[in-house]
């Protein structure tokens, strides 16, 4: 039974202190827009159509294929 004196308050506290950090995100403004993050990825930042795959030259396809991340061994 006094094991409650402490766990009670504790639990109390631990709630309490989310609530206030959830009502703060939500203040701020974190949950307002929660579908389009999840496809930003998605999203091209221009269309490159059949055209454009032609007119690249071959250092730019060398560059943005070949990362010099990937080599590292």
């Amino acid at each position: 039974m006094s094991v409650l004196y402490v766990a009670l308050p504790a639990a109390l506290l631990l709630g309490g202190a989310a609530m206030l950090a959830c009502v703060a995100c939500i203040r701020r403004g974190q949950f307002d827009d929660l579908e389009t993050p999840a496809v930003r990825m998605l999203i091209d930042e221009r269309p490159v159509g059949e055209n454009d795959r032609a007119n690249v030259s071959t250092s730019d396809r060398e560059t943005t294929t070949t990362s010099p991340l990937l080599l590292r061994k």
